[in-house]
C-alpha cells in the first residue's frame, strides 16, 4: 500500500511528477533553439577597453555598417592567369557584391606576383548571424564560374560560415551521443532496466528547463551565447544531473531494506543526500559564477549559463527523481532487488585495506606521482591556435587560407587596421611601412577606388597587409611591433585593430582573467567546504589535492596534445575552463566522500570512519566519475579543437581525481591525520584503536 493512516502520501510525488512532465512538454523544445540566439563572432567577446575594440568602434565611421570580409582566391589550373579568367573573376566579384548580406563594397580583382592566381574581397554585414553561411555559399557559387581555376574562400566571414557548419545540429548530436553513453554505462554498472531510464529522463528535463531559461535571457540581450557554450551547457547538465541522481538513488537503495515504508526510506535518503548534493551544486555554480569577473564576454556568459544548468540539475535530482523512485520503490532497481547497501566491490575493500595498513606511504606515493605529472604543466602552450588548427579535419576556409598564402602575402584581404588623426596620416603610414612583417600599407578610400584617404571625424584609416597569415604567431608579433611604432607618432592617437589585433587582445585578456579568477574560485569553494565539513584543515586538504590533480592533468595534456593529437597550441581560454570545471567537479567527489566519512566518523571514529566511508561510496562515486568523464568526452564529436581539448582535460582530470585522489590520496591523508582532520573541531566520540583489517561491508 502507498498510503497510511496519515493520508494519501502518494499525492505529493504524483503532483511533482505531473509538474515536471508538464515543464518537459512546455520547455523541452528550447533545448534545440539556442542556436537561434547564438553568435560565433569572436570580436563580439572582447572588452570595450581592448585597443582592437576601440579601433573597431572608430572604424565604423568609414563604413555604413560593420563588415566581415570574404577573401576570394582563384588559382589557375593551367599555369598563368589569362584574360578570360580575369574578366570572369571581375564579373563574379561584381555579382557577389549584390548577394543577400553583402554591403555592395567589393575590391578590384588583383593578380598575384607569380601570375598564377587572382584575389578579391567581398564585404558582408557582420550582423547576419547564421545567414552568413548562406551568403558565403552564394559567393562561392559565383566564384566557381571562373573557368579552369581552383576557388577558395578565406577570411573572417568564411571562417564564421565553417564555424556555423561545425555547430549545426550540435544540440541533437551532443544530446544523442551523451545520453547514449550514459545509458550504456548505467546499464552495464547497475544491471537495472528502469533506473537508467529514470536518471536520463531527469537529466533531459533539467536540460530543457535550463535551455528555456538561457534562451529567454539571451533573446533579451542579458546573456551572449555561442556554439561552444551551447555544447558545454548540454554536457554539464547531463553529467551533473546524472552524478547527483546516482548518489540519491544509491542512498535510497541502501535505506529501503531498513524501513518498512518506502516513504520513510526516501525521507532518510533525501535528508542524508541533500547536504552533499546541495554543497556539490553550490561549489560548481559558484565556481562558474566567478567567471563573471572575466573581461571576455563569452567567459562571463558561461558563468551564469552554467550556474543555471547546475541549479536545474540539482532541482531535478531533489524533486523529480525522489518522486519517481518513491512511486516505483523496489521496482526502480528491477531485475535486482535492494538488500541493503550495495556490497563493497573487492577493489574498494582492497583500497580501504591499503589505506588502513600504509596510509602515509599511500598518500605520499600518490602525491609524488601527481607532482611529477604537474611538472609538465608549464609547457602547455596556451597562446591560441592558428586557423589551420581551429578545426579537427579539413575545412574550406582553412584550405583557402593555404591557397591564398601560396600566392599572396599571408595577411592579404584581412589587414591590420590603423585608425589615426588625419593630420598625422603620412607619419603613421611611414612608421607602419618600416615595421618588419608589414607587406604593404594602403589608405582606405570610399568605394575602394584609388585616390586620397577618406577622412571621417578627423581620422583616417590605413590598412596594413601583413606578410604572414593573419592568425599566425608571426602576425601577432608583427601587430605588436606595429602598435609600438604607430603609438610613438606624436599626436597621432593611433590605434591598431583587425582580426590579428583581436587575437592578441584576447590572449592578454585571458592571461589577466586567470590571475583574477583562479584564486577567487578557490576561496569560494573553500568557503563552501568549511561550512559543509565544519572544519578548516579538511577543506584545505581537499582543495590542495584537487588543485594538484588539475596541474597534473595540464601536465599530461601538454604531453599528449602535440605528440598524440597533433595540437601545437591551445586556445587561451582552455586552461581557465579546464580549471573551473575540474576544480569544481573534482571537489564534488570529495564532497560525496567526506560527508559520508564525517557521518561514519561520528559513530566509529575518524580512522574507522574513513575506511567505512570509502567502501560505502567507492562504487557509486566511481560510477559517477566514469559517467561524467564519458559525457564530457562526447564533446569530441564536434569537429573543433577547442571542445576536443576541453573534452580531454575534463575527462582525464575527472578520472584521475576519481580513481587516484578521491580513492587513495584523500582517504590516506584523513586516516594518517585521524581526528586532527577536523581541526579546529574535536570529535565527541572516542576513537577506537585502529585495527588494520579489511572493513566490513556496510549493510
Amino acid at each position: 500500500m502507498l498510503s497510511t493512516g496519515r493520508g494519501p502520501r502518494p499525492l505529493v510525488p504524483v503532483l511533482l511528477l505531473l509538474v515536471w512532465l508538464g515543464l518537459g512538454g512546455a520547455l523541452g523544445p528550447f533545448a534545440g533553439k539556442l542556436a537561434e540566439v547564438a553568435t560565433n563572432d569572436r570580436a563580439a567577446f572582447l572588452p570595450a577597453s581592448a585597443e582592437s575594440t576601440e579601433a573597431a568602434a572608430l572604424g565604423r565611421s568609414f563604413e555604413t555598417a560593420d563588415t566581415l570580409p570574404v577573401i576570394v582566391v582563384w588559382e589557375s589550373r593551367g599555369g598563368a592567369v589569362d584574360a578570360e579568367q580575369r574578366q570572369a573573376a571581375a564579373e563574379a566579384v561584381t555579382a557577389a557584391g549584390a548577394v543577400p548580406g553583402a554591403t555592395g563594397r567589393v575590391s578590384p580583382v588583383l593578380p598575384a606576383e607569380d601570375g598564377r592566381a587572382l584575389r578579391a574581397v567581398v564585404q558582408l554585414r557582420s550582423d547576419l548571424g547564421p545567414e552568413t553561411a548562406d551568403s558565403v555559399r552564394e559567393i562561392r557559387a559565383l566564384a566557381e564560374r571562373v573557368p579552369r581555376t581552383t576557388v577558395g574562400l578565406a577570411g573572417p566571414a568564411a571562417l564564421l560560415a565553417d564555424l556555423s557548419g561545425a555547430f549545426a545540429g550540435i544540440d541533437g548530436l551532443l544530446l544523442a551521443v551523451a545520453l547514449g553513453v550514459v545509458l550504456v554505462i548505467l546499464l552495464a554498472v547497475y544491471r537495472s532496466l528502469l533506473l537508467p531510464l529514470v536518471v536520463i529522463v531527469g537529466a533531459v528535463l533539467a536540460l530543457g528547463t535550463a535551455c528555456a531559461a538561457v534562451y529567454a535571457l539571451a533573446a533579451r540581450g542579458v546573456l551572449r551565447v555561442d556554439g561552444q557554450i551551447q555544447g558545454l551547457l548540454s554536457i554539464l547538465v547531463i553529467g551533473a544531473a546524472t552524478d547527483y541522481a546516482l548518489l540519491l538513488a544509491a542512498r535510497f537503495r541502501e535505506e529501503l531494506p531498513r524501513h518498512d515504508d518506502r516513504f520513510a526510506a526516501m525521507r532518510t535518503a533525501w535528508r542524508r543526500s541533500l547536504e552533499p548534493i546541495a554543497a556539490s551544486g553550490a561549489t560548481v555554480a559558484l565556481g562558474l559564477l566567478v567567471l563573471l569577473l572575466s573581461d571576455l564576454t563569452n567567459n562571463r556568459a558561461l558563468g551564469p549559463v552554467g550556474a543555471i544548468g547546475i541549479a536545474c540539475a540539482v532541482l531535478s535530482t531533489l524533486t523529480f527523481l525522489p518522486a519517481v523512485l518513491v512511486l516505483l520503490g523496489h521496482a526502480a532497481y528491477w531485475p535486482s532487488r535492494p538488500v541493503g547497501a550495495e556490497p563493497a566491490h573487492g577493489v574498494w575493500r582492497h583500497a580501504a585495506a591499503l589505506v588502513g595498513r600504509r596510509p602515509r606511504a599511500t598518500w605520499a606515493a600518490g602525491t609524488v606521482l601527481l607532482g611529477v605529472l604537474a611538472a609538465f604543466a608549464p609547457t602547455l602552450d596556451a597562446r591560441g591556435v592558428p586557423q589551420t588548427e581551429l578545426f579537427i579535419g579539413e575545412q574550406p576556409s582553412v584550405t583557402a587560407q593555404r591557397l591564398l598564402s601560396a600566392h599572396f602575402p599571408g595577411g592579404s584581404g584581412n589587414p591590420a587596421v590603423v585608425i589615426a588623426s588625419a593630420d598625422r596620416a603620412e607619419e603613421v603610414a611611414a612608421a607602419a611601412r618600416a615595421v618588419p612583417g608589414v607587406a604593404a600599407v594602403q589608405p582606405y578610400t570610399a568605394g575602394g577606388a584609388p585616390g586620397p584617404a577618406t577622412v571621417a571625424d578627423g581620422r583616417v584609416r590605413l590598412d596594413a597587409t601583413l606578410a604572414d597569415p593573419a592568425d599566425s604567431d608571426a602576425a601577432v608579433a608583427t601587430v605588436r611591433h606595429l602598435r609600438a611604432a604607430v603609438h610613438a607618432v606624436p599626436e597621432a592617437h593611433a590605434l591598431v585593430g583587425g582580426s590579428t589585433a583581436q587575437q592578441d587582445d584576447t590572449r592578454d585578456t585571458a592571461r589577466h582573467d586567470r590571475t583574477v579568477i583562479v584564486p577567487v574560485v578557490l576561496l569560494c569553494i573553500l568557503a563552501v567546504l568549511v561550512l559543509l565539513l565544519r572544519s578548516l584543515l579538511a577543506p584545505l586538504l581537499v582543495i590542495a589535492t584537487v588543485a594538484l590533480s588539475y596541474l597534473a592533468t595540464l601536465g599530461v595534456s601538454a604531453l599528449v596534445f602535440p605528440h598524440l593529437f597533433g595540437f601545437t597550441a591551445t586556445d587561451p581560454s582552455v586552461p581557465l575552463y579546464g580549471y573551473v570545471f575540474l576544480v569544481a567537479l573534482g571537489v564534488d567527489y570529495n564532497i560525496f566522500l567526506m560527508t559520508r566519512v564525517r557521518e561514519e566518523s561520528l559513530r566509529l571514529g575518524t580512522r574507522a570512519g574513513v575506511l567505512r566511508g570509502l567502501t560505502a561510496t567507492g562504487g557509486v562515486i566511481t560510477s559517477a566519475g566514469v559517467v561524467l568523464a564519458a559525457t564530457f568526452a562526447a564533446l569530441g564529436v564536434v569537429p573543433l579543437a577547442f571542445l576536443a581539448q576541453i573534452a580531454f582535460i575534463v575527462a582525464f582530470g575527472v578520472l584521475l581525481d576519481t580513481l587516484l585522489v578521491r580513492s587513495l590520496v584523500v582517504p590516506a591523508l584523513v586516516h594518517d591525520l585521524g581526528d586532527r582532520t577536523w581541526w579546529p573541531a574535536r570529535r565527541t566520540t572516542p576513537e577506537p584503536a585502529p585495527v588494520h583489517r579489511e572493513p566490513e561491508t556496510v549493510r
